[in-house]
């Protein structure tokens, strides 16, 4: 049975809206939308925030943060954009403070509330919408992660937002998820004969999933002391990659049969012990080095004393079913790493003969499907092709990859990349919450990666240092060569 779909949202009351967030990715992603036409009619937006700033100073605000983008900005949309635009200052944690929202949303009765403000907030900014009149069974939310640091403060967030949210107006935001590769990878895999057939322990040796920052910790340590790499990106960004890789055909595109498929995935994960701990995971934290052509200091040096978080992380996950049985999955993640790339790579076997003598032995190589998020978007298959031009010492051959992504066929004159929230932000209008996380999904990731943090509790193990501007650890290399594979770099 699909799931209902939502009535359309007629305003978004937008929490944090002078952090960091809304200025880079939340402000432009609205604008986008209604330059589009993809925003509602009578559509409002409700910016607020603790900052003291008139209504006149905010929307000056926003036309500096947009004007600083290199898409110049259309006068007649900004004209109907900028007139959607209101500011509240306000104390949106108190139940006084939400009450100020109130008149400002005279006449809508399906706001949507984002939540753009540090994730300890978000039970009692709940309370105080509930306390206020304003969380009605027409509104919905959307939380930015991480939702909690384990399993058990997870489920605390949840159960308190549950309390005034149902669970079907509840959109738990993942940014990858928005990416237009991440939705080609399921176009992929279930809109072609030529792939899902090969999607298994059969044609598949192993796969990598590598998100790779050039930045360091910087002034967001109070949170990465207690949050770490595993905590921060392993928990929700680089496990969504994974069940987006690994799930079985849903029965649909309703968003109750994708994250069901989801959920069975991560429910077969195989849990870590101490043992795995030390031979399937890598923990490290950076030192000084060179990034990008200039000196990086470490994080001890950034943080102003010692501390056992980590800065990386490499795992080997292995999923207990059929169709992944005897696969690796190779996932890594780490800050002052030598580039910015957030890739999953799909390494095929070889052919289980060649026939093509000796002399094209070393040429052939086994066939790789790369899919690249960031910086660039794109998809390409690496395919074996025979090399130009004749040799008495028979065929020889070349790896030809070819690109299947299509956006650079969308890519005309005055073209741009569209921002990942544009995306989730029109399904939150529109209340479809396929590419959002359930509840248990959050649970299920959470219980597994508590069960990572315990193991490397057990074994007592601290992060390695590794210099800044390189790929992590030496572990992390003899982490995926003692199965004589190698990181794809």
């Amino acid at each position: 049975m699909a799931q209902a779909e939502l009535p359309l949202a007629d305003a978004i009351v937008l929490f944090g809206a002078t952090g960091d967030l809304s200025r880079r990715m939340l402000l432009p992603s609205l604008y986008f939308l209604d330059a589009d036409g993809l925003l509602p009619v009578g559509f409002n937006i409700l910016a607020t925030a603790r900052a003291q700033h008139s209504r006149d100073e905010f929307v000056d605000q926003v036309r500096a943060i947009l004007d600083a983008r290199p898409e110049a900005v259309d006068d007649a949309v900004w004209a109907r954009f900028s007139g959607r635009i209101d500011y509240v200052a306000c104390d949106a944690t108190t139940a006084d403070g939400a009450a100020l929202l109130k008149p400002h949303l005279d006449g809508r009765g399906r706001p949507m509330f984002f939540l753009a403000i540090s994730p300890s907030l978000y039970s009692r900014v709940c309370a105080a919408l509930a306390a206020s009149g304003l969380a009605t069974e027409e509104s919905r939310i959307v939380l930015e992660k991480p939702i909690g640091r384990d399993l058990e403060s997870s489920r605390q967030v949840n159960e308190a937002v549950g309390a005034v949210f149902a669970e079907d107006r509840i959109f738990r935001i993942d940014h990858y998820l928005g990416k237009e590769t991440v939705q080609n990878l399921i176009a992929l895999r279930f809109a072609n004969t030529l792939f899902e057939p090969l999607w298994n322990n059969l044609t598949i040796d192993h796969v990598q999933i590598t998100v790779a920052e050039t930045e360091g910790v910087g002034d967001r340590w109070p949170y990465y002391d207690e949050y770490g790499a595993l905590r921060d990106m392993l928990q929700n960004h680089m496990l969504q990659l994974l069940c987006f890789v690994a799930m079985e055909p849903p029965a649909d595109m309703d968003p109750r049969s994708v994250r069901n498929e989801k959920v069975k995935v991560l429910r077969s994960l195989r849990r870590f012990t101490r043992a795995d701990a030390q031979n399937a995971s890598v923990r490290g934290q950076y030192t000084k080095g060179v990034v990008g052509g200039k000196e990086a200091a470490g994080y001890e040096t950034e943080r102003g004393q010692p501390t056992g978080a980590e800065t990386f992380a490499a795992l080997r996950v292995d999923i207990d079913n059929w169709r992944w049985a005897g696969v690796p999955f190779f996932l890594r993640t780490g800050k002052r790493l030598p580039e910015r790339r957030t890739q999953i790579v799909i390494q095929f076997k070889p052919v289980p003969h060649s026939i093509f003598g000796d002399g094209a032995r070393d040429d052939l190589v086994a066939n790789r499907l790369v899919i690249d998020l960031q910086p660039d978007e794109d998809i390409a298959l690496t395919l074996m092709n025979k090399s130009p031009g004749i040799s008495r010492g028979g065929m020889r051959l070349q790896s030809m990859p070819l690109s299947l992504s299509l956006l650079r066929a969308y890519e005309g004159p005055g073209s741009r990349r569209r921002i990942a929230y544009e995306r989730l932000l029109l399904d939150v209008v529109h209340g479809n919450s396929t590419l959002f996380v359930r509840r248990d999904e959050v649970e299920e990731a959470w219980r597994w990666v508590d069960g990572v943090a315990d193991a490397w509790a057990e074994a007592g193990m601290a992060p390695k240092p590794y210099a800044a501007g390189s790929w992590g650890p030496s572990g992390a290399f003899a982490l995926i060569e003692r199965s004589e594979r190698a990181w794809v770099d």
